[in-house]
């Protein structure tokens, strides 16, 4: 991340923490800070959704809708990839 975003994510005011990964059976699990839990009424058990973007990892709340809205985005892509493709061009 370049340094104008730094700066720009600190004067809004966001907090940011390091998180360390660990491994948790077949997978790596990552404990959120209490403080950021507590900010966004994050409890032990409760569903956040990981996005991937440009930048990192994105979490947010669980949200079904927006699981639904990126499984239909996800489809229309491979269904029109030849057309996408061609539009790119």
């Amino acid at each position: 991340m370049a340094a104008r975003s730094i700066s720009m994510l600190l004067s809004a005011g966001v907090m940011a923490s390091e998180v360390t990964l660990r491994q948790s059976g077949g997978s790596v699990s990552a404990t959120i800070p209490k403080e950021l839990a507590r900010r966004f009424h994050l409890e032990p058990g409760d569903r956040v959704q990981a996005i991937e973007t440009a930048d990192g990892i994105l979490l947010t709340p669980f949200d079904p809708s927006v699981q639904q809205a990126l499984a239909l985005a996800s489809e229309a892509a491979k269904q029109f990839q030849p057309a996408l493709r061609e539009l790119a061009q």
